[in-house]
Protein backbone atom coordinates (compact mmCIF):
# COMPACT_ATOMS: atom_id res chain seq x y z
CA UNK A 1 0.00 0.00 0.00
CA UNK A 2 1.36 3.43 -0.94
CA UNK A 3 1.37 6.47 1.28
CA UNK A 4 -1.42 7.90 -0.87
CA UNK A 5 -3.83 5.03 -0.25
CA UNK A 6 -2.90 4.82 3.41
CA UNK A 7 -4.16 8.38 3.86
CA UNK A 8 -7.28 7.91 1.68
CA UNK A 9 -7.87 7.28 -2.00
CA UNK A 10 -6.23 9.57 -4.53
CA UNK A 11 -9.55 10.40 -6.21
CA UNK A 12 -11.18 11.31 -2.91
CA UNK A 13 -8.29 13.54 -1.92
CA UNK A 14 -8.28 15.31 -5.27
CA UNK A 15 -11.87 16.23 -4.49
CA UNK A 16 -13.30 16.05 -8.01
CA UNK A 17 -16.94 15.02 -7.99
CA UNK A 18 -18.66 13.57 -11.06
CA UNK A 19 -22.43 13.99 -10.95
CA UNK A 20 -24.39 12.09 -13.62
CA UNK A 21 -27.19 14.04 -15.31
CA UNK A 22 -30.32 12.60 -16.95
CA UNK A 23 -30.25 11.67 -20.60
CA UNK A 24 -28.08 8.75 -21.62
CA UNK A 25 -25.67 6.42 -19.89
CA UNK A 26 -24.37 6.82 -16.34
CA UNK A 27 -21.17 8.87 -16.53
CA UNK A 28 -19.74 6.91 -13.59
CA UNK A 29 -19.91 3.74 -15.71
CA UNK A 30 -18.24 5.29 -18.75
CA UNK A 31 -15.58 7.38 -17.00
CA UNK A 32 -12.77 7.10 -14.49
CA UNK A 33 -10.76 9.92 -12.93
CA UNK A 34 -7.04 10.63 -13.03
CA UNK A 35 -4.65 13.49 -12.35
CA UNK A 36 -3.02 15.38 -15.20
CA UNK A 37 0.51 16.74 -15.29
CA UNK A 38 -0.78 19.94 -16.82
CA UNK A 39 -1.02 23.37 -15.17
CA UNK A 40 -4.05 24.26 -17.33
CA UNK A 41 -6.31 21.55 -15.91
CA UNK A 42 -5.78 19.22 -12.96
CA UNK A 43 -8.32 16.48 -13.65
CA UNK A 44 -8.46 13.95 -16.46
CA UNK A 45 -11.72 12.20 -17.28
CA UNK A 46 -10.61 8.79 -18.53
CA UNK A 47 -13.06 7.17 -20.93
CA UNK A 48 -13.72 3.45 -20.68
CA UNK A 49 -15.13 3.35 -24.23
CA UNK A 50 -12.64 5.49 -26.20
CA UNK A 51 -9.65 3.13 -26.35
CA UNK A 52 -7.10 5.85 -25.62
CA UNK A 53 -5.87 5.42 -22.05
CA UNK A 54 -7.40 2.01 -21.30
CA UNK A 55 -7.00 -1.10 -23.49
CA UNK A 56 -10.59 -1.78 -24.50
CA UNK A 57 -12.60 -4.28 -26.50
CA UNK A 58 -12.57 -2.79 -30.02
CA UNK A 59 -16.20 -3.82 -30.49
CA UNK A 60 -17.12 -1.57 -27.55
CA UNK A 61 -15.04 1.33 -28.90
CA UNK A 62 -16.47 1.20 -32.41
CA UNK A 63 -19.97 0.39 -31.20
CA UNK A 64 -19.96 3.48 -28.98
CA UNK A 65 -18.87 5.65 -31.92
CA UNK A 66 -21.58 4.19 -34.16
CA UNK A 67 -24.19 4.89 -31.46
CA UNK A 68 -23.02 8.49 -31.35
CA UNK A 69 -23.32 8.67 -35.13
CA UNK A 70 -26.89 7.47 -34.85
CA UNK A 71 -27.72 10.30 -32.45
CA UNK A 72 -26.24 12.77 -34.95
CA UNK A 73 -28.36 11.26 -37.72
CA UNK A 74 -31.50 11.77 -35.62
CA UNK A 75 -30.80 15.42 -34.84
CA UNK A 76 -29.90 16.21 -38.46
CA UNK A 77 -33.14 14.62 -39.64
CA UNK A 78 -35.22 16.46 -37.05
CA UNK A 79 -36.28 13.20 -35.38
CA UNK A 80 -36.62 12.57 -31.67
CA UNK A 81 -33.33 11.08 -30.47
CA UNK A 82 -33.31 7.31 -30.35
CA UNK A 83 -33.30 5.56 -27.01
CA UNK A 84 -29.78 4.41 -26.21
CA UNK A 85 -29.27 0.77 -25.13
CA UNK A 86 -27.96 1.98 -21.77
CA UNK A 87 -28.11 -1.36 -19.94
CA UNK A 88 -26.25 -3.08 -22.80
CA UNK A 89 -23.65 -0.30 -22.93
CA UNK A 90 -23.04 -0.58 -19.19
CA UNK A 91 -22.77 -4.36 -19.50
CA UNK A 92 -20.22 -4.01 -22.30
CA UNK A 93 -18.13 -1.60 -20.22
CA UNK A 94 -18.15 -4.12 -17.37
CA UNK A 95 -16.97 -6.83 -19.76
CA UNK A 96 -20.02 -9.07 -19.53
CA UNK A 97 -19.77 -11.89 -22.12
CA UNK A 98 -21.34 -11.08 -25.47
CA UNK A 99 -22.35 -7.53 -24.51
CA UNK A 100 -19.77 -5.68 -26.62
CA UNK A 101 -20.63 -7.81 -29.65
CA UNK A 102 -24.35 -7.17 -29.23
CA UNK A 103 -23.76 -3.45 -28.77
CA UNK A 104 -21.55 -3.22 -31.86
CA UNK A 105 -23.81 -5.21 -34.12
CA UNK A 106 -26.93 -3.39 -32.91
CA UNK A 107 -25.36 0.00 -33.63
CA UNK A 108 -24.68 -0.75 -37.31
CA UNK A 109 -26.20 2.04 -39.44
CA UNK A 110 -28.86 1.37 -42.06
CA UNK A 111 -27.64 1.18 -45.64
CA UNK A 112 -28.87 4.58 -46.77
CA UNK A 113 -26.99 7.41 -48.51
CA UNK A 114 -25.18 9.63 -46.02
CA UNK A 115 -26.36 13.20 -45.45
CA UNK A 116 -24.39 16.01 -47.08
CA UNK A 117 -22.37 16.99 -44.02
CA UNK A 118 -18.73 17.19 -43.01
CA UNK A 119 -17.66 15.36 -39.86
CA UNK A 120 -14.61 16.90 -38.17
CA UNK A 121 -12.75 14.90 -35.51
CA UNK A 122 -10.26 16.35 -33.06
CA UNK A 123 -6.67 15.19 -32.79
CA UNK A 124 -5.50 13.31 -31.06
CA UNK A 125 -8.13 11.65 -28.92
CA UNK A 126 -11.13 11.77 -31.28
CA UNK A 127 -9.63 10.82 -34.65
CA UNK A 128 -11.12 7.30 -34.48
CA UNK A 129 -14.29 8.43 -32.74
CA UNK A 130 -14.94 10.96 -35.50
CA UNK A 131 -14.37 8.28 -38.12
CA UNK A 132 -16.93 6.05 -36.38
CA UNK A 133 -19.46 8.89 -36.25
CA UNK A 134 -19.01 9.40 -40.02
CA UNK A 135 -19.55 5.66 -40.48
CA UNK A 136 -22.64 5.85 -38.28
CA UNK A 137 -24.02 8.42 -40.72
CA UNK A 138 -23.62 5.94 -43.58
CA UNK A 139 -20.17 7.05 -44.75
CA UNK A 140 -20.25 10.84 -44.49
CA UNK A 141 -17.31 13.03 -45.51
CA UNK A 142 -14.70 13.02 -42.75
CA UNK A 143 -11.65 15.09 -41.85
CA UNK A 144 -9.65 15.21 -38.63
CA UNK A 145 -7.41 17.95 -37.34
CA UNK A 146 -3.71 17.23 -37.01
CA UNK A 147 -0.65 18.49 -35.17
CA UNK A 148 1.65 17.22 -37.92
CA UNK A 149 2.43 19.48 -40.93
CA UNK A 150 2.65 17.38 -44.09
CA UNK A 151 4.71 18.36 -47.13
CA UNK A 152 2.55 19.12 -50.13
CA UNK A 153 -0.57 19.97 -48.12
CA UNK A 154 -1.49 23.58 -47.43
CA UNK A 155 -3.32 24.39 -44.22
CA UNK A 156 -6.95 25.28 -44.80
CA UNK A 157 -7.36 26.56 -41.26
CA UNK A 158 -6.34 26.03 -37.68
CA UNK A 159 -7.40 26.63 -34.10
CA UNK A 160 -6.20 26.20 -30.54
CA UNK A 161 -7.19 23.86 -27.71
CA UNK A 162 -6.69 25.94 -24.60
CA UNK A 163 -6.42 23.23 -21.93
CA UNK A 164 -4.44 20.70 -23.98
CA UNK A 165 -0.81 19.71 -23.49
CA UNK A 166 -0.25 20.33 -27.23
CA UNK A 167 -2.58 23.11 -28.28
CA UNK A 168 -2.29 23.87 -32.00
CA UNK A 169 -4.43 22.10 -34.59
CA UNK A 170 -4.12 22.21 -38.39
CA UNK A 171 -6.67 21.30 -41.06
CA UNK A 172 -5.01 19.76 -44.12
CA UNK A 173 -7.69 18.54 -46.57
CA UNK A 174 -6.49 17.28 -49.94
CA UNK A 175 -9.60 18.96 -51.36
CA UNK A 176 -10.31 22.34 -49.71
CA UNK A 177 -13.92 22.00 -50.89
CA UNK A 178 -14.46 19.62 -47.97
CA UNK A 179 -14.65 22.69 -45.75
CA UNK A 180 -17.08 24.58 -47.97
CA UNK A 181 -19.80 26.52 -46.23
CA UNK A 182 -23.51 25.86 -46.44
CA UNK A 183 -23.75 22.24 -45.38
CA UNK A 184 -23.84 21.26 -41.68
CA UNK A 185 -20.59 20.67 -39.81
CA UNK A 186 -20.46 17.90 -37.20
CA UNK A 187 -17.65 18.36 -34.67
CA UNK A 188 -16.61 15.26 -32.72
CA UNK A 189 -14.64 15.20 -29.48
CA UNK A 190 -14.38 12.63 -26.71
CA UNK A 191 -15.27 15.12 -23.98
CA UNK A 192 -17.06 18.46 -23.89
CA UNK A 193 -16.07 20.32 -20.73
CA UNK A 194 -16.58 24.04 -21.39
CA UNK A 195 -16.98 24.00 -25.17
CA UNK A 196 -14.25 26.58 -25.72
CA UNK A 197 -12.24 24.41 -28.12
CA UNK A 198 -15.33 23.75 -30.23
CA UNK A 199 -16.23 27.44 -30.16
CA UNK A 200 -12.68 28.38 -31.24
CA UNK A 201 -13.03 25.96 -34.15
CA UNK A 202 -16.43 27.25 -35.23
CA UNK A 203 -15.33 30.88 -35.09
CA UNK A 204 -12.22 30.15 -37.16
CA UNK A 205 -14.13 28.22 -39.84
CA UNK A 206 -17.21 30.44 -39.82
CA UNK A 207 -15.08 33.45 -40.73
CA UNK A 208 -14.22 31.92 -44.12
CA UNK A 209 -16.98 29.35 -44.70
CA UNK A 210 -20.11 30.37 -42.79
CA UNK A 211 -22.99 27.95 -42.37
CA UNK A 212 -26.28 27.85 -40.53
CA UNK A 213 -25.97 24.51 -38.76
CA UNK A 214 -23.46 22.94 -36.37
CA UNK A 215 -23.73 19.71 -34.40
CA UNK A 216 -21.38 18.63 -31.63
CA UNK A 217 -21.08 14.90 -30.90
CA UNK A 218 -19.26 13.77 -27.79
CA UNK A 219 -19.02 10.76 -25.52
CA UNK A 220 -19.56 12.89 -22.42
CA UNK A 221 -21.12 16.35 -22.20
CA UNK A 222 -19.70 17.70 -18.94
CA UNK A 223 -20.62 21.36 -19.41
CA UNK A 224 -23.25 21.28 -16.70
CA UNK A 225 -24.94 24.69 -16.86
CA UNK A 226 -22.13 26.39 -18.87
CA UNK A 227 -23.70 28.20 -21.87
CA UNK A 228 -20.43 29.51 -23.39
CA UNK A 229 -20.69 27.32 -26.49
CA UNK A 230 -24.37 27.88 -27.27
CA UNK A 231 -24.19 31.62 -26.66
CA UNK A 232 -21.06 31.95 -28.80
CA UNK A 233 -22.55 30.12 -31.79
CA UNK A 234 -25.83 31.98 -31.57
CA UNK A 235 -23.87 35.24 -31.67
CA UNK A 236 -22.63 34.13 -35.10
CA UNK A 237 -26.22 33.74 -36.28
CA UNK A 238 -26.00 29.95 -36.43
CA UNK A 239 -27.71 27.00 -34.78
CA UNK A 240 -25.94 24.38 -32.68
CA UNK A 241 -27.11 21.04 -31.27
CA UNK A 242 -25.16 18.80 -28.89
CA UNK A 243 -25.55 15.02 -28.66
CA UNK A 244 -23.76 12.77 -26.17
CA UNK A 245 -23.76 9.23 -24.82
CA UNK A 246 -23.80 10.60 -21.28
CA UNK A 247 -24.10 13.91 -19.48
CA UNK A 248 -22.48 14.98 -16.24
CA UNK A 249 -21.56 17.92 -14.06
CA UNK A 250 -17.98 18.04 -12.78
CA UNK A 251 -17.64 19.67 -9.37
CA UNK A 252 -14.16 20.94 -8.53
CA UNK A 253 -12.95 22.08 -5.10
CA UNK A 254 -11.87 25.71 -4.94
CA UNK A 255 -8.33 24.61 -4.07
CA UNK A 256 -8.04 22.06 -6.90
CA UNK A 257 -4.68 23.43 -8.10
CA UNK A 258 -3.13 23.23 -4.65
CA UNK A 259 -4.49 19.72 -4.05
CA UNK A 260 -3.19 18.54 -7.41
CA UNK A 261 0.28 19.97 -6.79
CA UNK A 262 0.51 18.34 -3.36
CA UNK A 263 -0.70 14.96 -4.62
CA UNK A 264 1.71 14.94 -7.55
CA UNK A 265 4.61 15.65 -5.20
CA UNK A 266 3.50 12.94 -2.78
CA UNK A 267 3.06 10.32 -5.48
CA UNK A 268 6.35 11.20 -7.17
CA UNK A 269 8.12 10.74 -3.84
CA UNK A 270 6.73 7.22 -3.35
CA UNK A 271 6.13 5.80 -6.82
CA UNK A 272 8.62 4.79 -9.47
CA UNK A 273 6.82 6.99 -12.02
CA UNK A 274 5.27 6.07 -15.34
CA UNK A 275 8.37 4.48 -16.89
CA UNK A 276 8.30 0.69 -16.71
CA UNK A 277 11.37 -0.86 -18.30
CA UNK A 278 13.81 -3.59 -17.46
CA UNK A 279 13.79 -6.14 -20.26
CA UNK A 280 15.86 -6.36 -23.40
CA UNK A 281 13.40 -6.48 -26.29
CA UNK A 282 13.63 -9.20 -28.86
CA UNK A 283 13.74 -7.92 -32.43
CA UNK A 284 10.14 -7.10 -33.38
CA UNK A 285 8.56 -8.58 -36.44
CA UNK A 286 7.71 -6.12 -39.20
CA UNK A 287 4.57 -6.22 -41.34
CA UNK A 288 3.67 -3.80 -44.14
CA UNK A 289 0.00 -3.75 -45.03
CA UNK A 290 -0.95 -4.63 -48.60
CA UNK A 291 -3.15 -1.58 -48.86
CA UNK A 292 -5.87 -1.10 -51.50
CA UNK A 293 -4.79 1.40 -54.14
CA UNK A 294 -6.13 4.90 -53.78
CA UNK A 295 -7.74 4.49 -50.34
CA UNK A 296 -6.53 6.88 -47.61
CA UNK A 297 -5.34 5.26 -44.38
CA UNK A 298 -7.19 7.84 -42.31
CA UNK A 299 -8.93 11.18 -42.26
CA UNK A 300 -5.99 13.59 -41.96
CA UNK A 301 -6.49 14.70 -45.58
CA UNK A 302 -10.13 13.70 -45.97
CA UNK A 303 -12.15 10.49 -46.20
CA UNK A 304 -15.24 10.18 -48.42
CA UNK A 305 -18.02 7.71 -49.12
CA UNK A 306 -16.01 5.78 -51.71
CA UNK A 307 -13.17 5.47 -49.21
CA UNK A 308 -15.48 4.17 -46.46
CA UNK A 309 -16.85 1.60 -48.90
CA UNK A 310 -13.45 0.46 -50.16
CA UNK A 311 -11.99 0.19 -46.67
CA UNK A 312 -14.92 -1.87 -45.38
CA UNK A 313 -14.61 -4.24 -48.34
CA UNK A 314 -10.84 -4.62 -47.87
CA UNK A 315 -10.67 -5.07 -44.09
CA UNK A 316 -11.41 -8.81 -43.79
CA UNK A 317 -8.60 -9.73 -46.19
CA UNK A 318 -6.26 -7.13 -44.68
CA UNK A 319 -6.84 -8.42 -41.15
CA UNK A 320 -6.50 -12.05 -42.22
CA UNK A 321 -3.21 -11.32 -43.97
CA UNK A 322 -1.99 -9.38 -40.93
CA UNK A 323 -2.88 -12.22 -38.56
CA UNK A 324 -1.05 -14.69 -40.78
CA UNK A 325 2.05 -12.50 -41.22
CA UNK A 326 2.21 -11.69 -37.50
CA UNK A 327 1.76 -15.32 -36.50
CA UNK A 328 -1.34 -14.67 -34.41
CA UNK A 329 -2.55 -17.84 -32.69
CA UNK A 330 -5.96 -18.85 -31.28
CA UNK A 331 -6.32 -18.03 -27.60
CA UNK A 332 -3.58 -15.40 -27.49
CA UNK A 333 -4.18 -12.14 -25.65
CA UNK A 334 -3.32 -9.42 -28.17
CA UNK A 335 -3.11 -5.63 -27.84
CA UNK A 336 -3.42 -3.52 -30.99
CA UNK A 337 -1.69 -0.26 -30.11
CA UNK A 338 -2.22 2.79 -32.30
CA UNK A 339 0.12 5.77 -32.13
CA UNK A 340 -1.12 9.26 -31.24
CA UNK A 341 -3.38 10.50 -34.07
CA UNK A 342 -3.25 7.15 -35.86
CA UNK A 343 -6.30 5.64 -34.19
CA UNK A 344 -8.99 4.89 -36.78
CA UNK A 345 -7.16 2.29 -38.84
CA UNK A 346 -5.74 0.41 -35.79
CA UNK A 347 -9.26 0.35 -34.35
CA UNK A 348 -10.77 -1.10 -37.53
CA UNK A 349 -8.00 -3.70 -37.75
CA UNK A 350 -8.56 -4.63 -34.10
CA UNK A 351 -12.31 -4.85 -34.56
CA UNK A 352 -11.94 -7.00 -37.68
CA UNK A 353 -9.49 -9.30 -35.88
CA UNK A 354 -12.06 -9.60 -33.08
CA UNK A 355 -14.70 -10.43 -35.67
CA UNK A 356 -12.45 -13.30 -36.80
CA UNK A 357 -12.35 -14.69 -33.24
CA UNK A 358 -9.11 -13.25 -31.87
CA UNK A 359 -8.92 -12.04 -28.26
CA UNK A 360 -8.02 -8.40 -28.92
CA UNK A 361 -7.88 -5.15 -26.99
CA UNK A 362 -7.25 -1.72 -28.48
CA UNK A 363 -5.57 1.44 -27.22
CA UNK A 364 -3.18 4.12 -28.43
CA UNK A 365 -0.19 6.10 -27.29
CA UNK A 366 -0.61 9.74 -26.32
CA UNK A 367 1.19 13.03 -25.86
CA UNK A 368 -0.66 13.75 -22.61
CA UNK A 369 1.34 13.42 -19.37
CA UNK A 370 -0.65 12.12 -16.43
CA UNK A 371 0.00 10.72 -12.97
CA UNK A 372 0.22 6.93 -12.68
CA UNK A 373 -0.61 5.33 -9.34
CA UNK A 374 -1.52 1.73 -8.54
CA UNK A 375 -4.27 2.62 -6.06
CA UNK A 376 -7.90 1.43 -5.86
CA UNK A 377 -10.42 3.45 -7.84
CA UNK A 378 -7.80 5.33 -9.86
CA UNK A 379 -8.00 5.17 -13.66
CA UNK A 380 -4.29 5.03 -14.64
CA UNK A 381 -2.64 2.23 -12.71
CA UNK A 382 0.44 1.76 -14.91
CA UNK A 383 2.21 3.37 -17.82
CA UNK A 384 5.25 3.48 -20.04
CA UNK A 385 7.01 6.61 -21.23
CA UNK A 386 9.30 6.91 -24.25
CA UNK A 387 10.67 9.56 -26.64
CA UNK A 388 8.70 10.77 -29.65
CA UNK A 389 9.65 8.73 -32.70
CA UNK A 390 8.18 10.68 -35.64
CA UNK A 391 10.33 13.87 -35.70
CA UNK A 392 7.43 16.09 -34.56
CA UNK A 393 7.28 19.64 -35.88
CA UNK A 394 7.02 21.07 -32.36
CA UNK A 395 10.21 19.34 -31.26
CA UNK A 396 11.10 16.18 -29.35
CA UNK A 397 9.38 15.21 -26.15
CA UNK A 398 8.06 12.29 -24.12
CA UNK A 399 5.12 10.15 -25.15
CA UNK A 400 3.03 7.76 -23.05
CA UNK A 401 1.01 4.56 -23.12
CA UNK A 402 -1.21 3.88 -20.10
CA UNK A 403 -2.55 0.71 -18.52
CA UNK A 404 -0.50 -1.52 -20.85
CA UNK A 405 1.29 -3.38 -18.05
CA UNK A 406 0.34 -7.04 -18.03
CA UNK A 407 1.01 -10.37 -19.60
CA UNK A 408 0.20 -9.72 -23.27
CA UNK A 409 1.02 -12.60 -25.58
CA UNK A 410 1.40 -10.20 -28.48
CA UNK A 411 1.39 -6.45 -29.08
CA UNK A 412 0.80 -5.08 -32.59
CA UNK A 413 2.13 -1.51 -32.77
CA UNK A 414 0.59 0.32 -35.74
CA UNK A 415 2.57 3.25 -37.17
CA UNK A 416 2.74 5.24 -40.38
CA UNK A 417 6.06 5.61 -42.26
CA UNK A 418 7.19 8.86 -40.54
CA UNK A 419 6.93 7.08 -37.19
CA UNK A 420 8.78 3.90 -38.27
CA UNK A 421 12.20 5.02 -37.07
CA UNK A 422 15.09 3.68 -34.98
CA UNK A 423 13.68 5.75 -32.10
CA UNK A 424 10.53 3.61 -32.25
CA UNK A 425 12.54 0.49 -31.56
CA UNK A 426 14.76 1.97 -28.86
CA UNK A 427 11.82 3.80 -27.25
CA UNK A 428 8.29 2.42 -27.38
CA UNK A 429 9.21 -1.12 -28.41
CA UNK A 430 11.81 -1.37 -25.63
CA UNK A 431 9.37 0.06 -23.07
CA UNK A 432 6.75 -2.55 -24.02
CA UNK A 433 9.20 -5.46 -23.79
CA UNK A 434 8.54 -6.34 -20.11
CA UNK A 435 4.85 -6.71 -20.81
CA UNK A 436 4.61 -8.83 -23.94
CA UNK A 437 5.96 -12.14 -25.19
CA UNK A 438 6.47 -10.66 -28.65
CA UNK A 439 5.88 -7.47 -30.64
CA UNK A 440 4.98 -6.79 -34.25
CA UNK A 441 5.37 -3.41 -35.93
CA UNK A 442 2.62 -2.83 -38.48
CA UNK A 443 3.43 -0.09 -41.00
CA UNK A 444 0.71 1.63 -42.97
CA UNK A 445 1.35 3.14 -46.41
CA UNK A 446 2.19 6.84 -46.66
Amino acid sequence: MTAVTAAGSLVERLGVQLHPLPGGADARELLGLALRRNPRRAQLLVSRVLGKHIPTDPLLVRGSGLLLGGLVADVLAGRAPRELPVALLHAAVRGEPGAARALHDGAAPPEVPPPDVLVLGYAETATALGHCVAEGLGGADYLHSTRRPVAGYRSAGGFSEEHSHATEHLLLPADPALLRGGRPLVLVDDELSTGRTVLNTIRALHATAPRERYVVATLVDARGTDTTLVDGVRALGARIDVVALCRAAVELPTDIAERATALRAEIDAHEAGPTLTGATPTEPALVELDWPTGVPTGGRHGFRLADHTALAASLPALAAALADAAGMRPGERTLVLGTEELMALPLRLAQTLADAGHDVRFSTTTRSPAVVAAVPGYALTSGVTFPAHDDPADGPGPRYAYNVAGAWDHVLVVVDPPADTPALRSGLIAALAPHTARTTIVVTPS
